[in-house]
């Protein structure tokens, strides 16, 4: 085997348009891109990429042999792709025939090598290769933690300028096996505060001179990079999955898997099996999950506290998202529509018993929104919405820490300074 890429100046350049979900407009991207700007309603943007088939590179170029349909510019170092492979004792205790577990995580035994353990690595090394060396900005990032890891690692490797906005509770997640370069930079919001607070900061800080907006869901790079979990999945099994299920807080890894799907469709050579997207949330917050089962494109409103005191609550809190892409155009609830899927809630019993599950019969620990994804597949099957026969794709978002860390010292990143999401522009030391 090759040795893999090592190199931050391999410069790429994937031939693509965008086009508006909304009103199929086409036109060009400017580099950072993140919203038509002939169209002032909401709506994501689409890559439309030249190239329909995909042809996939070598496994030295790791997580950018799927380059083909990603939107970069240059491929960076130390990437590494989803793996997948067809589960035997897992399935077996299920009655399945056909699991497939997409594992994104730290397990060298089956060649999956993210340091991070979460498959946010797949949208940093998409967004971050998009992102041209030259820009002179600082990217900053909101994150409820493991998105923050993975932009920590891969910018810290590459030395791209980065500033996160985390809420403060949720800084134990800032875990390292290396030390961070200074380049990367941490801020807070106070205790008690949450993802939708540590959001709301950031798109304050993005008002500042010289920092530039990552855009969430509505960057295109991000999506597509974690769409590569889908094609990780159809290219190893050969054709495209009859169901999709992952736990959600935003929802744009399932959109992203919905948007893989129709490019797998046009490629012509993975058949013509459009995913269920079977989506989970972790009760008590669910607000996803009961706007879906209402039958409603909007989220019923939620009192600050009640959020508040809800996420305290769920045991997988990267899944809380107060404000996702459900109802914008190409967002959640129209992923769901043109898949004909479904959304369903677990409890953090229930998580807990699905991780233990995992573990016993796989043989590596999962991360709780993972193990949710699992639990939800279990009361999926259980009400019949599932046909045990098809082909199941299960993707695993984050596993392997303890294995890790085992042995391992660790660094953990400090943040700078607390900052209240309310703080004024002027007021902003930065």
């Amino acid at each position: 085997m090759q040795a893999p890429i090592d190199s931050l100046t391999f410069l790429f350049m994937s031939a693509y348009l965008l086009q508006n979900i909304a009103t199929g407009r086409i036109f060009t991207d400017e580099g950072w891109t993140l919203s038509d700007p002939e169209y002032s309603q909401s709506t994501l943007i689409r890559t439309i990429y030249q190239k329909k088939q995909l042809t996939l590179k070598e496994e030295r170029y790791g997580f950018y042999r799927f380059a083909d349909w990603l939107p970069v510019k240059r491929f960076l170092a130390h990437s590494t792709p989803p793996v997948t492979f067809r589960s035997q004792e897992l399935a077996k205790r299920l009655g399945l025939e056909n699991l497939y577990i997409t594992f994104n995580g730290w397990w060298p035994e089956r060649g999956a090598l993210m340091e991070t353990c979460s498959f946010k690595e797949t949208e940093a090394y998409s967004a971050c290769g998009r992102l041209d060396g030259n820009v002179g900005k600082t990217l900053v990032v909101a994150s409820a933690g493991n998105t923050a890891r993975a932009f920590a690692r891969i910018c810290s490797d590459n030395h791209i300028p980065l500033l996160l906005c985390v809420p403060q509770s949720n800084i134990d997640t800032l875990w390292f096996g290396r030390p961070i370069h200074k380049c990367v930079r941490l801020v807070c919001t106070p205790p008690g505060s949450d993802y939708f607070d540590a959001i709301r900061l950031s798109n304050t800080i993005c008002s500042l001179e010289g920092f530039l907006e990552e855009g969430g869901a509505k960057n295109i790079a991000r999506r597509d990079g974690m769409g590569t979990t889908v094609l990780s999945a159809a290219t190893h099994i050969g054709v495209i999955p009859d169901y999709y299920v992952q736990a959600v807080g935003s929802g744009t890894g399932a959109i992203a898997a919905w948007e893989a799907n129709l490019r797998l469709l046009e490629d012509g050579r993975f058949g013509k099996s459009v995913m269920k997207l079977i989506t989970v949330q972790n009760h008590p917050f669910v607000p996803m999950y009961e706007a879906w089962n209402r039958g409603s494109r909007s989220l019923f409103p939620t009192d600050s506290n009640t959020a508040c005191r809800q996420l305290l609550e769920i045991e997988a809190k990267v899944l809380s998202n107060r404000q996702p892409p459900y109802a914008i155009s190409g967002g959640l609830f129209d992923a769901l529509t043109a898949t004909k899927g479904g959304m369903c809630s677990v409890t953090n019993q229930e998580i807990a018993q699905a991780s233990a599950l995992f573990e016993e019969t796989e043989g590596i620990d999962i991360h709780p929104a993972a193990a949710a994804a699992l639990a939800g597949l279990r009361k999926e099957m259980a009400t019949g919405k599932i046909d045990k026969k098809k082909i199941i794709m299960l993707n695993i978002t984050g596993g392997g820490e303890k294995l890790y860390k085992k042995g391992r010292k660790l660094y953990h990143l400090q943040p700078e300074l607390i900052l209240d999401a309310d703080t004024p522009l002027e007021a902003l030391p930065l």
